[in-house]
């Protein structure tokens, strides 16, 4: 296998420290029969341990090996592969490279790991090549990443030779994007000690805009914008404000998973974060994706200055902010900012600064150049949210008038009348309707 990778041209970024390189290298030591077997065994065996840990994390399964040639060529950023996501197959020279890469990878898919099994007297790497995983269902792997890369690992299994591998690749870099950004919809920001800036968030949920009740023109004005967003037309900032539990984050939530084939991704900050807002815009800039920074429940008090860092990207200084980029915040305030009798510059001992600091916070809302109010549903607009959602759930067999009158009670014990409480409410229905 060595011989192989040490040919490695483009895809030599892989690393040495990774589970291929390292493979590479016990084969290399098994050839030249200076390692004891006990050792030669030992580290093969952390090596597929690795892999095992790779197959669990993405949900891997069958042919492992496979998984994880596949998930090399998906997940590793170069000059190549970035710029075959932009534009797939092209005529550059680079691709004299590309095929003598691809040439390798077909032979490290056919590689026949049965002499050193046979001399060593074990069986994991056909265990790997035939592999059943016991997928549970509670159990959460990054499914955005995982269907990918096993739907390109059986095309690869199938290519008859290196330019049907390159078209391949090449086609799944245009279709999904490359690495870390191209694969997975939304992103949070690692810890500070962390090495990356952004980690997948890979537990984004289903929700689409239909399982919203009601707000037609809200999400109608959401849906427009955020067309014109991915089609490369000009767009605007959004803020959603009103009351709690009426549908602000899930609306959002939803876009990304209704456009996220179209290039968005996006990026949840919280306001303790917005100092690093530079950081991620430098880090997504360039990419062939249209993000979306996503802030929740986004408000400042009266002291707080994280509004400044926000306010700079939003209007730009010298740099203006990127067009694949744009914000949408939710707020339980018109303003996003507290109003105190404090704030007000009538009855302040520093008249002229507290006037100018206040007006500085509300000119924020203003740099969203759309605006969208969800308020609280009337108490028949909250009937008819629970009645659509029992529709949805054929083990809820209550008539319309046992629904609204037990919905009546249950807001006036859990919390008012929202979208979210009628929600709550069906999935205490269906926590206790009977099971068949």
């Amino acid at each position: 296998m060595h011989h192989l990778t040490s040919k490695l041209i483009i895809y030599r970024t892989i690393g040495e420290d990774s589970i291929l390189f390292q493979l590479a290298a016990i084969c290399q030591r098994f050839a030249e029969g200076n390692d004891p077997k006990e050792k030669l065994v030992t580290d093969i065996l952390t090596q597929i341990n690795r892999l095992l840990d790779l197959a669990t994390r993405y949900g891997f399964d069958q042919n492992l090996w496979h998984n994880y040639l596949a998930f090399l060529l998906a997940m590793t950023e170069n000059p190549f592969t970035l710029v075959s996501e932009k534009i797939g197959a092209n005529d550059g020279t680079v691709n004299v490279f590309a095929r003598n890469d691809f040439a390798i990878f077909k032979a490290l898919f056919a590689y026949d790991f049965s002499a050193i099994e046979k001399e060593l007297d074990i069986q994991c790497f056909s265990i790997i090549r035939n592999y059943k995983a016991v997928m549970k269902k509670e159990q959460i792997y990054n499914k955005s990443v995982s269907e990918k890369v096993q739907s390109l690992s059986r095309m690869l299994a199938q290519a008859k030779d290196e330019h049907e591998m390159y078209r391949t690749v090449t086609d799944f870099y245009q279709a999904y994007g490359v690495g870390k950004l191209g694969l997975n919809k939304a992103f949070r920001l690692a810890p500070a000690d962390d090495s990356e800036l952004l980690i997948p968030i890979t537990t984004t949920g289903d929700v689409v805009l239909a399982d919203l009740v009601g707000y037609e023109d809200q999400k109608k004005e959401l849906v427009q914008n955020t067309e014109a967003f991915v089609a490369g037309r000009k767009a605007n900032n959004v803020l959603l404000y009103g009351d709690a539990g009426t549908g602000k984050s899930t609306s959002i939530k939803a876009i990304l998973n209704q456009y996220y084939d179209q290039g968005l991704r996006m990026i949840e900050i919280y306001k303790h974060e917005f100092k690093d807002l530079a950081k991620v815009i430098t880090a997504i800039k360039n990419r062939n994706y249209r993000f979306i920074i996503f802030m929740d429940d986004l408000s400042f008090e009266e002291f707080e200055i994280e509004y400044k860092y926000l306010k700079a990207i939003i209007e730009g200084g010298l740099e203006t902010k990127p067009e694949n980029i744009l914000i949408y915040a939710t707020s339980n305030r018109r303003h996003l900012i507290r109003e105190t009798w404090s704030d007000r510059s009538d009855l302040s001992q520093d008249e002229l600064h507290r006037s100018d600091t206040m007006q500085e916070k509300l000119s924020l809302v203003a740099r969203f150049g759309i605006t969208i109010g969800y308020y609280q549903p009337s108490q028949q607009e909250y009937f008819h949210i629970v009645t659509t959602l029992a529709e949805r759930y054929p083990e809820i067999t209550l008539t319309k008038e046992e629904l609204t009158a037990m919905a009546h009670q249950w807001e006036m014990h859990h919390g008012g009348i929202s979208g979210r409480t009628a929600q709550q409410f069906i999935n205490y229905l269906l926590g206790t309707a009977p099971q068949n």
